[in-house]
């Protein structure tokens, strides 16, 4: 009996014994993992390569009108060791690249301008950008914007949408624009066929879209956006007031929808595109341009982010960085942050951009892209040979992009 006794008290004593090691030794390693978690997250993303971006544009530029320009500008861009270029191809009512969804729709193929005749500028982007190692991603600059006196405008009149008081024009400094209906099932339609065909017929690393990716909130009172509104509200009119949350909310989420349909429609062309977007800040893309990229991105609709943050000021800047949804996107996907190089006849000073830099190298983004090419080293009051040093001591070495 009593041996019976010791044995089991023996293997409960070491029953309880093992069970209390086991204990420890799950929460010390829940505790490991935990710590390591954590310590992750709050370091973002694994360590790739810098993204070094700069835009390509065919206003106040020629490096797209003159095969001769194109080349000697990537080449000097590797040079200065950048590493991702991000060439307009939608811009100003025409396609920088022969397309035929654009001559079916409005029957002009390709930008007229007579640098772009007997050429395939993307074509000639892709090839030699591949072969100095680039990443390239063309940019789909006027997303859902157009000249108001373009032959796409004119062919379709009825996909324009409206400001309240049914005008059209919203104007971009001197120039004149309308926007196309994003909430339209045409004009949807051929938004995703141009998206589709420069995906599918070019061997590009992604495709950007922008803030113009979205609607400027005063419109959206057009007939066929206040019917489908009463069609999902038992007969009610949208807010007179286009800020109007609401209001704001259901246009969103309608730009949304499209954006995930988008999406979809270029992985199922080609999985490895990266879709990039280059939006505002988002206190100011929602409510101005319904433009909701904070719900995007954790969706997963995008893959990469360059944020728009073009203020002089370093502090403003910073707080920019610094900003909840910003750091929330950091640790999910790629962000870079695109800072302007100065406009036509408005440059940034050299020391401006180093402090930018700097502030976003200590943030730990995934890199940079300069708005835009020409004016990293023109009208400036340094020097074209000041700036090219300085940028080289930016970049000192090249980085091969993931």
């Amino acid at each position: 009996m009593f041996f019976k006794y010791f044995q089991s008290s023996i293997r409960l004593f070491f029953n309880i014994n093992i069970l209390k090691v086991s204990v420890r030794f799950f929460l010390a390693i829940a505790l490991f993992l935990f710590i390591n978690f954590q310590q992750s997250w709050s370091q973002g993303l694994p360590h790739s390569p810098e993204i070094r971006g700069v835009w390509l544009t065919n206003v106040d530029s020629d490096i797209l009108y003159s095969s001769q320009h194109l080349t000697s500008g990537l080449q000097r861009l590797k040079s200065l060791n950048f590493n991702t270029i991000y060439p307009t191809i939608w811009q100003g009512g025409y396609t920088l690249y022969p397309s035929p969804v654009a001559q079916r729709v409005f029957g002009v193929a390709i930008d007229p301008n007579p640098g772009l005749k007997k050429r395939d500028v993307l074509q000639e982007i892709v090839t030699q950008g591949h072969q100095q190692n680039f990443t390239v991603i063309p940019w789909f600059e006027f997303g859902f914007m157009a000249p108001a006196s373009s032959e796409l405008v004119k062919k379709h009149p009825s996909w324009l949408t409206r400001k309240q008081d049914g005008s059209l024009i919203k104007k971009e400094g001197v120039e004149e624009r309308v926007w196309l209906n994003p909430f339209h099932p045409e004009v949807q339609q051929f938004i995703l066929d141009l998206i589709a065909e420069v995906v599918k017929n070019y061997n590009i690393d992604g495709i950007q879209f922008d803030d113009h990716f979205g609607l400027p909130a005063e419109f959206g009172y057009d007939d066929h956006t206040i019917k489908l509104y009463q069609k999902e509200h038992n007969g009610q009119s949208p807010s007179p007031d286009f800020y109007e949350t609401y209001w704001v909310r259901w246009r969103a989420d309608k730009i949304n929808q499209f954006m995930k349909k988008t999406f979809e429609t270029i992985k199922s062309i080609k999985p490895n595109c990266i879709v990039s977007l280059s939006p505002n800040p988002l206190h100011f893309s929602l409510p101005a341009y319904l433009q909701d990229w904070f719900t995007w991105e954790r969706k997963g609709w995008i893959e990469q982010l360059v944020l728009q943050i073009y203020r002089p000021d370093l502090n403003r800047f910073i707080t920019e960085l610094e900003r909840s949804e910003v750091t929330l996107a950091k640790n999910h996907i790629p962000v870079a942050i695109g800072i302007l190089s100065g406009l036509k006849n408005r440059s940034t000073p050299m020391n401006i951009i180093e402090q930018q830099i700097a502030e976003i190298r200590k943030r730990k983004f995934a890199g940079v892209s300069f708005f835009f090419y020409e004016s990293l080293w023109n009208w400036s009051e340094e020097s074209e040979q000041q700036r090219q040093q300085k940028l080289k001591h930016l970049f000192p070495t090249s980085v091969k992009p993931d």
